[in-house]
Parts: C-alpha cells; structure tokens; sequence
C-alpha cells in the first residue's frame, strides 16, 4: 500500500516488519517453488548483466541512463536494462535451447499499485517449441504459485481467479468484437493501422479520444478501459493474437495482420507477455529503428539499437519466449492491493 513518510515508520521499524513479514515470506516461498518447477522442466536458469549498452527498444518504455568511465577516463553511455531479453537471445543464438532467468530490471517513469521502478520478471525462452507452449507454462505456474502459499484463488481487489481452472483464450479481435463492438481487424487493412476507421469506431463505443491520438493511443485506451477489466475474472485469460504493428519482437501468425504475441490475465492484471520470436535480423532492426523513431517523435529521446543483438539474432533459431512479473504473481497469491507490500526493500521516497 501507497506510505506517507509524515504519518507512518519506516520499513525498517521492527514492529512495521513484523507486519510485512508473513506476505514477503510467501513471495519466498512463491520464488522457491517456480524454480523447482523450471527446474523439472529441464531450463538451465542464468543471470545476465543488468548494465546494457540498449535497454530494450519499445516506444513507451523508458531507461534509466547511467556513464561508465573508461580506464583511460572517457565516458561511455549505459542503461539499467528494461528487460534481460536481448541478452537472453544471444544464449539462444550460442546454443542454449531453455533458460529461465529471475531478473531485476529497471523502468523510469513507471510508479503505482501495479509498478515499481525497480521489479522482478521470471523470463524463459523454448527453442523449437510453439508459443502455445508457453500458455500451458503459464498455467502451471499459476497452479504452483497457489499451492505454495497454500490458497485456491488469486485475489485482487475484490476480484478472484481459480488458479486451478484452465485459462479461456481469446483473440485480441474477439474481445474487441465482444467488449466494445468494434471490429479490429477491419481497421488493419493489409496490416496498416487506419486511425480514422478505429477513431470512428471507439467513438461510436462511447470512448473519448484527442485529435493527435495515433492509431495504437486509440488502441490502447479501448484496451485498458474497456476490455482489461473483464479478463481474468473467475479464471485466466490468454489474450492472443496481438496486432502486428504493436509486436515488434514476435513473428508473424497466419493472418498476417496479427502477430503471435499473446498477454495473460489475471483478476484484471497484465500477468505476462509471450512471444513466437521475430528472427529476421533485418526486419528486427528495421522494426526496432521504427519504435526508436516513434519514441523521439513522443519523447524527444531514443536508445541505440544493440548491433550485437541484431547479429546474433541471424544465428539464432526459432524460439519462443516470455516475461512474466514475479512481484504481480506473489501479489495475486497473497492477496496484496500494493506491489511494495511484496518488495522486501522498495524505494525509500515511498508514494504518497
């Protein structure tokens, strides 16, 4: 839950601990019990470096710069990583065919119930594998996160999903169809975004929208007000088949309008994100080069694409990989309204 420094002790006061203590010792228990399952599942966990020439080159997500100083005293600009992704994939294009990584990553200008600038993602990558692999990892998952702390449901502010149920799934396009009324997929024709199709349609659906929203603003306001609270209630739902043009990393699905990219959801929250990996290396640069350019063009700045990345993904097989928050699963476990209730240490400024 959000502190306010005026009016309550600190974290390290041991009666404010002792509270904290039984949610933070079910995370532990939520992180054992993940690893023995990645573990029976035959990945070889690693840990990659957290200092990255890119932190990851998604338009919306943003880094925190830091400067390494050369032994000769010239500086040369890092980041905290937004995601062990990149680094992931060159263990893949070096021969690894299944790693899980729990990783600590960093992204700026991200606070509140559901964020933290400094979390945990539990990512794994399969190679030669389907991405609907990674639905039933999902699942199981779930499953072993209950049974660790001992609960049958997954709670979130007032809403409860069954662990134990078998996750619905739905396409990107369906719940649009089913939620709002709106076709998706007649506003990607030949899988360029329309706006004025989508911007008429959300209209129509009641959603207000400004005059400079791009297509994917439009998206993502029907998205987060209108669909995102239904997923996830009662059981899990894999929300599948994400439009290309808001997949850079994933490779195309059959319909080449969508991607094979799919998100899971649980009492309402975005549990995890899921890819069939892009692996043309040219098309990778060029779509990473577009959300750079999109990211200036919104917030006057844009990290460096990493060429290492770029070329050990020409060598790298088909896989398929995906992210999942480790500090939102423990908090669906132990019924947690605050993503700092489940943080041993967060930030020291806490949110007021």
């Amino acid at each position: 839950m959000p502190r306010n420094p005026a009016s309550f002790s600190p974290l390290w006061a041991a009666d404010v601990h002792a509270d904290r203590r039984p949610i933070l010792l079910a995370r532990g228990r939520v992180v054992t019990a993940l690893r023995a399952w990645f573990a029976s599942q035959e990945f070889v966990e690693v840990d990659t470096g957290t200092l990255r020439i890119s932190p990851g080159n998604e338009t919306h997500l943003h880094a925190f710069a830091t400067m390494l100083m050369t032994t000769d005293g010239k500086p040369s600009p890092l980041y905290l990583r937004t995601s062990p992704e990149f680094a992931c994939k060159k263990l893949l294009a070096a021969g690894e065919r299944r790693i899980v990584e729990f990783a600590k990553v960093f992204r700026n200008r991200e606070r509140g119930a559901l964020h933290h600038p400094e979390f945990t993602l539990i990512e794994w990558y399969r190679v030669g594998e389907p991405y609907d692999v990674l639905m039933a990892d999902c699942a199981a998952i779930l499953r072993e996160a209950a049974r660790a702390v001992g609960t049958g449901q997954l709670t979130f502010r007032g809403c409860c999903t069954d662990p134990f149920a078998a996750p619905e799934r739905l396409t990107v396009a369906q719940a649009f169809a089913h939620f709002v009324g709106i076709d998706l997929l007649a506003t990607l024709p030949d899988g360029a975004a329309d706006r004025e199709s989508l911007a008429r349609a959300a209209h129509t659906a009641g959603i207000r929208i400004a005059e400079n929203d791009r297509w994917a603003d439009i998206f993502s306001r029907v998205l987060v007000e209108r669909i995102e609270p239904n997923l996830g209630i009662g059981r899990a739902t894999v929300l599948d088949e994400y439009p290309a043009v808001l997949s850079a990393l994933a490779r195309p699905a059959g319909d080449a309008r969508v991607a094979e990219r799919f998100e899971l959801y649980v009492c309402g929250v975005e549990l995890a994100n899921g890819f069939g990996e892009m692996t043309e290396a040219a098309e990778q640069r060029r779509r990473l080069e577009g959300e750079m350019a999109e990211k200036e063009r919104i917030y006057g700045e844009r990290y460096p694409v990493d060429d290492d990345f770029i070329a050990a993904l020409a060598r790298m097989p088909q896989a398929s990989g995906i992210a999942l928050g480790l500090d939102r699963l423990a908090m669906l476990a132990t019924g947690a309204s605050h993503i700092e209730q489940v943080l041993w240490t967060p930030l020291d400024d806490p949110m007021e």
